[in-house]
């Protein structure tokens, strides 16, 4: 009997003690833990200073050299969305002739009026230049920017009437043999063409010089964070680029959208039935009037066919050139 309870105060020593003991590795690992932590935050706090300390001190240089190592940033776009916002249908119908009399009231109803533009007689595309938005401004302090974005059949009659009033002028156009051609002193044109996605690079080009870049990208390559003016005349790849656009936040950036759109079929990857279609490209336009862009000037083509959807449909021409201005651009 009282080895039986010699043995068991042995067990309980022994459980005591290694209790103890692991009690005493527990406190000095948490002690060394903590204490790196504090290291390693004073550390940081130490580098982070000595770095702003320093980036102080060049700035401070810079300017009383006379300038600043970096030009000011627009702050960054909002990011990327992945859809449109579509508009309630125009009745409950959900018929074509419903949605497409909503949709032609909208492109040939100005919701502005420019009292000094400047038209181009011949192909009918406009440019708004009252003293209340930036652009006029913009070129007397020589600092317009313009894109144009076309397939290479253009004879570019407005693109020269702005290089003559100082802006600089690029054109994109796939069909050039090289890749870059300066026509006139403010005059380039880029062997690009402007797609709604960048190209695979896993698939090979169709041709030996083709390149295709998203807007976003092309700004991003040039440097350019701005366009005064953006003109799109892409041959029914419009619809798709404009969805790009809006998506990207890229109007943001621009000042005045100048646009052809063509009517008489769905256009390049737009799917759905008719009406869906036309409820598609009405809430593209609702959402460039989201992004703070006024309509100011719409022209039917009386030349081309009087086809909607492959339909006569309110006796609408196929084809309809559209301007519109930001009206809170501010540019830098």
């Amino acid at each position: 009997m009282a080895k039986e309870r010699s043995c068991r105060c042995v067990v309980l020593g022994v459980c005591v003690l290694l209790c103890v003991v692991c009690v005493c590795v527990h406190v000095y690992v948490e002690l060394t833990w903590w204490g790196g932590q504090m290291s390693a935050t004073r550390l940081h706090q130490a580098v982070t200073t000595a770095t702003r300390k320093r980036k102080d001190a060049s700035l401070s240089g810079a300017k009383a050299a006379g300038f600043v190592c970096c030009p000011p940033q627009r702050p960054n776009r909002m990011g990327p969305r992945w859809r449109i916002q579509l508009q309630p249908w125009a009745s409950e119908r959900h018929g074509l002739e419903e949605e497409a009399k909503r949709f032609l009231q909208y492109i040939t109803t100005p919701q502005i009026q420019c009292m000094s533009s400047l038209l181009d007689a011949e192909d009918h595309w406009s440019v708004c230049e009252d003293d209340r938005f930036s652009l006029t401004q913009r070129i007397t302090n020589k600092h317009c920017r313009v894109y144009s974005l076309g397939l290479g059949a253009e004879e570019r009659r407005m693109e020269h009437a702005l290089v003559r009033r100082g802006c600089e002028v690029h054109c994109f156009d796939p069909s050039i043999s090289v890749p870059h051609l300066q026509e006139s002193e403010h005059l380039w044109v880029h062997r690009l063409s402007v797609d709604w996605r960048d190209p695979n690079p896993a698939i090979p080009a169709q041709r030996p010089h083709g390149n295709t870049k998203k807007l976003a990208t092309i700004l991003n390559n040039f440097g350019h964070q701005e366009v005064d003016i953006l003109k799109v005349d892409m041959e029914s790849a419009e619809w798709k680029i404009l969805e790009n656009l809006i998506l990207e936040g890229v109007l943001s950036s621009v000042g005045q959208l100048l646009l052809e759109v063509h009517l008489h079929w769905a256009g390049f990857e737009v799917g759905g039935e008719e009406p869906d279609v036309v409820r598609y490209w009405f809430s593209l336009l609702k959402e460039v009037e989201l992004a703070h862009f006024s309509l100011f000037h719409s022209w039917s083509d009386p030349d081309k066919p009087r086809l909607f959807l492959h339909k006569n449909l309110w006796n609408a021409s196929s084809v309809y050139r559209l301007s519109w201005v930001n009206t809170r651009w501010k540019p830098l």
